[in-house]
């Protein structure tokens, strides 16, 4: 542990400090160092000033060392930040903060994945904060990364106009459904009781839990209405898909065609739906293209049930499970809220193409 260094004032300096303190013009950090540079020419060790001044040990350090090298003009100024860099000039600044830039783009060179503030003021020589101050202002978040798929199906642009148009322009007479199911939703149970919210601490949840088994979620969204068809079953067969179409086909208006939106799942397409398909005439399926769901709006109500009532949700068994997810879709259509869809297919295969323009580039490379 380092010795803090020994403040000896003359009368003059000890008069200027009080004076320093006494005087309602002085600032509050100079009144503050004044403080700390009196208490310790009486002996006063570091860790006891900052006790007796509600500030950090180190924080004292520092100005009773600068006192001790300038004397008051020591602590009449502040301390150089550290965006100076050590005392690098504007274009030495401005150089390193574009080879942080060019360097955050390129992958480290050691044993990493992603550059981390530490490992790339260590590269550069520089502080992280500097860093950190450089990424921030260019948006640059290195420890994030976000997941994509561009679909291969060769009828990608034929099943998303077709979708697009039902969402933009939807037929006369007829409803739009998104349908889909949430599988393997687990009842999961907690080890121990939870404590509630409270002022200065978070709601806790124990981390380990017990499992209950699991069940499916199928749902029909209706994209006029934002009202959900859903139901919960044990597995998600084509016995299950087909046996919730029919429940669908009887809750909906028998006078209007119903067009569903579903994804390429095996189960959709098999021999026994379409034999029913064949028989209701009024219900249709339209297929999203393959690795695209982010085209059923269905999935945005999935992404709201689990936020609000799965993911932090404590269930003693698979049927404490479903009674809460039923009881879920009742509170939701008590005041449904559609999703809008804004975009036009056209607008999407022109961002979809110039992602397979870049796929291509970087493959070539």
């Amino acid at each position: 542990m380092a010795i803090a260094v020994t403040i000896t004032l003359s009368s003059q300096e000890r008069a200027q400090l009080e004076e320093n303190i006494r005087s309602r013009k002085t600032s509050i950090r100079l009144h503050e160092r004044s403080q700390i540079i009196l208490l310790a020419s009486e002996g006063v060790t570091n860790g006891a000033i900052a006790h007796e001044l509600k500030i950090s040990p180190n924080k004292v350090g520092r100005w009773r060392n600068r006192y001790a090298d300038k004397r008051h003009a020591g602590i009449e100024k502040d301390l150089p930040r550290g965006n100076n860099q050590g005392g690098k000039s504007s274009i030495e600044q401005a150089k390193l903060r574009s080879r942080v830039i060019e360097m955050t783009m390129q992958p480290p060179i050691d044993n990493a994945t992603h550059w981390s503030t530490r490992s790339m003021a260590k590269a550069l020589s520089t502080s992280d904060s500097f860093v950190r101050r450089v990424w921030k202002s260019c948006g640059f978040k290195p420890h994030l990364i976000k997941q994509f798929k561009i679909s291969n199906d060769p009828k990608f642009e034929e099943k998303l106009t077709d979708v697009v148009g039902l969402y933009l322009s939807p037929p006369e007479n007829a409803v739009v459904l998104c349908v889909d199911e949430k599988s393997s939703i687990q009842a999961l149970d907690r080890t121990q009781p939870g404590l509630p919210l409270k002022k200065g601490r978070a709601g806790t949840m124990t981390h380990d839990y017990k499992r209950h088994g699991t069940s499916t979620l199928f749902a029909a969204l209706n994209v006029q209405s934002g009202e959900v068809i859903g139901e919960c079953k044990k597995r998600h067969r084509h016995q299950e898909f087909l046996a919730f179409l029919k429940t669908v086909e009887k809750q909906t208006p028998k006078d209007k065609s119903l067009h569903l939106i579903v994804d390429n799942y095996a189960t959709h397409k098999h021999e026994k739906v379409k034999s029913w398909l064949k028989r209701n005439k009024r219900v249709q399926l339209h297929f999203i293209p393959t690795s695209s769901s982010w085209l059923n709006l269905v999935e945005r109500f999935f992404s709201v049930i689990t936020e609000k009532q799965i993911r932090r949700g404590v269930f003693s068994s698979v049927a404490d499970l479903e009674q809460k997810i039923e009881a879920f879709l009742e509170k939701y259509n008590d005041d449904p809220k559609p999703f809008v869809w804004t975009k036009t297919a056209e607008e999407i295969l022109v961002k979809v193409n110039r992602a397979r323009q870049q796929l291509v580039s970087l493959q070539s490379v």
